[in-house]
């Protein structure tokens, strides 16, 4: 499948995770964490990871009553993560509106957003342009680095609206196109190195970080609707989703030949069908982290879960506040 445009497609069997995109609002944790504030905190001064850092003073200055339009905003907003979820340490807290948000008024909006750790951590919001959307109309929070394993991370959305996630624990594969193989480390331990086929020049799989959004037992993918003809139709098993543009890593019969030696496919990441894609399949969660090395063109942070592709500098100036 390629990786430019999202095929369309219909999963026979979806699985809980593929509920990911929905409504979700967080409550309070115990534990210090970080506020928005924070990020405008951190263009000033050095990050921190300290557990007091952001803890509220005496001294923390008032901020300004919300306003009746950024709460009504959020009244109708969408989350990406469902209350109660883990997930892997990649996964960004994502929040899109129904319309755009002037740019006047995001830090309003921004205000209402706050989000608590337990351990606490580094992080910031920043306003990402969507692949599928219009500026304005999504704010991502992630922290400076992945979330550990075991984190309890909390969001208040406004007066009304709240959830609280874990962090279940690591995993991070990494795909070198260049040697068509892909390891996989889980919680610090590298357990698996697994022959892959990428995608063939000039359908290139996209380099960098993406995190995985969703994953379904079977996924009907179909050239005719990406601009590539009749190359492809018919159902891809165990699909692993990485980015809004059709980026899958899936089972590929193709595998079984050019696995660990060639790149063949339209983009995706091709594993083979004798149990190899199933047994990764398994063991993956929204959040965890698929890196690819050694192709072109990098992952912007408005297809799928791009945001570790933004270096932390450039995150934090993205905020309003």
């Amino acid at each position: 499948m390629p990786r430019h445009t999202r095929a369309r497609h219909r999963a026979t069997t979806a699985l809980a995770a593929a509920g990911l995109i929905g409504g979700l609002s967080l409550t309070a944790c115990q534990g210090a964490g970080v506020t928005p504030n924070a990020a405008a905190a951190e263009r000033s001064r050095p990050a921190t990871t300290s557990a007091t850092a952001a803890a509220p003073t005496a001294t923390k200055p008032t901020q300004p009553a919300p306003s009746r339009a950024a709460l009504d905003r959020l009244a109708t907003a969408s989350f990406n993560i469902s209350d109660g979820l883990e997930v892997g340490v990649g996964m960004p807290i994502s929040v899109t509106f129904k319309h755009p948000i002037p740019a006047a008024e995001r830090a309003d909006v921004e205000r209402l957003l706050k989000v608590t750790a337990d351990p606490g951590v580094a992080g910031g919001w920043a306003w990402i342009k969507d692949r599928n959307l219009n500026d304005g109309q999504r704010v991502d929070f992630r922290p400076k680095a992945y979330w550990k394993p075991g984190t309890k991370v909390s969001l208040q959305a406004g007066p009304g609206i709240s959830r609280t996630f874990t962090v279940a624990r690591s995993l991070v594969a990494t795909v070198d196109v260049r040697t068509h193989r892909m390891t996989v480390v889980k919680d610090g331990a590298a357990n698996q190195t697994i022959p892959i086929t990428a995608g063939a020049p000039g359908m290139d799989t996209w380099n960098g970080t993406m995190v995985v959004s969703d994953k379904e037992r079977s996924v009907m993918m179909d050239s005719r609707t990406v601009g590539y003809g009749d190359s492809y139709l018919g159902r891809y098993n165990y699909a692993v989703h990485l980015t809004t543009s059709g980026t899958y890593l899936h089972e590929n019969p193709k595998a079984n030949t050019y696995g660990g030696h060639r790149n063949v496919t339209h983009g995706c990441i091709g594993l083979a069908n004798d149990g190899t894609a199933r047994r990764f399949f398994e063991q993956v969660i929204p959040g965890d982290v698929v890196r690819v090395t050694g192709s072109k063109d990098e992952v912007v942070a408005g297809n799928g879960y791009g945001d570790w592709n933004v270096p932390w500098s450039t995150w934090l100036g993205l905020s309003a506040l």
